[in-house]
């Protein structure tokens, strides 16, 4: 693979930090008029691919005053379809256009024969859809000239199949492609209740200079299982996990998702707040704890 803009060492050229918000078309107005102090927002990329109109005119408004990221749901990474060419040449240009900090999808499948679906659909944890899977990250990787953040599913079924875990299953892509991690601490936590495994025995398992950005999103409880909707506020269970994943990854640059029944922006904000202050009690405790070993 040639040599991607996040392998220089300036990479990104525009750093993030703290908790962005994922901008949703209801709040424009409000971040328009009052540009409130939020340190950075995630676009999601497929709303914006057009060449013109009202929509990346409004990314561009926003894109001059906050960073931003990029966040796809297109690529269909774990599909056997050739990879959509022109998909990428849109993206391409709108990451020129925009310059977000990072690009990212998911470790999913969106389309077969040429038809796409409106989901992001499970793989097999088989070596033969690690294969698959590694070489449309490598090719997408080389087309848009930089690395990739991928993210790890929720999901509500298992293969009989499957070879290795999920989290082996993202070790050897890793290694496989020097793409980066977009973790998702709900969809962890969603998918260990659902297949009954450990998620902080999940957390161990990534690979910490890997991690990049995290996602936090309120699930649905169901009978059975639990939904990963992104219609609520952060569960208590979940909070636990993303103060686990602080505690071993660092402050990474954490989003709040809420994509269904959007509430008022600052509903949203205070979500962010919420993972600002366990950043920072995290990072409290870490450094007494160092000041006693000095001690």
């Amino acid at each position: 693979m040639t040599q991607t803009s996040s392998q220089n060492p300036n990479f990104p050229d525009h750093p993030i930090q703290g908790a962005g918000l994922g901008l949703r078309s209801s709040h424009y107005q409000e971040i328009f008029e009052t540009k409130p102090n939020v340190p950075w927002f995630e676009l999601l990329s497929d709303n914006y691919m057009a060449d013109g109109g009202l929509p990346i005119l409004r990314a561009e408004q926003i894109r001059q005053d906050y960073p931003v990221t990029l966040h796809g749901v297109g690529m269909s990474l774990g599909s056997t379809d050739p990879l959509n060419l022109d998909y990428l040449a849109r993206l391409k240009k709108l990451i020129e256009r925009l310059e977000p900090s990072y690009v990212s999808d998911h470790i999913a499948w969106v389309s077969v024969d040429g038809k796409y679906t409106h989901d992001l659909l499970p793989l097999p944890y088989t070596n033969e859809a690690l294969e698959v899977i590694s070489n449309n990250i490598n090719q997408a990787q080389e087309f848009l000239g930089r690395r990739l953040l991928v993210e790890n599913p929720s999901s509500y079924l298992t293969f009989n199949n499957d070879e290795m875990p999920e989290w082996a299953f993202i070790q050897h892509v890793v290694n496989n492609t020097d793409c980066e991690l977009l973790l998702d601490i709900n969809n962890i936590y969603v998918s260990s209740q659902n297949h009954d495994f450990d998620p902080f025995h999940y957390l161990s398992q990534i690979p910490a200079d890997k991690v990049k950005e995290i996602h936090l999103a309120g699930y649905e409880k169901k009978e059975h299982y639990l939904f990963d909707t992104h219609g609520y506020q952060v569960r208590p269970p979940v909070w636990d996990l993303y103060r686990a994943a602080i505690e071993r990854f660092g402050s990474v640059p954490t989003l709040i998702e809420w994509d269904t029944d959007v509430p008022d922006f600052q509903t949203l904000r205070a979500e962010a707040a919420k993972a600002e202050a366990l950043m920072e009690d995290v990072k409290k405790q870490s450094q007494h704890t160092m000041k006693e070993e000095v001690i």
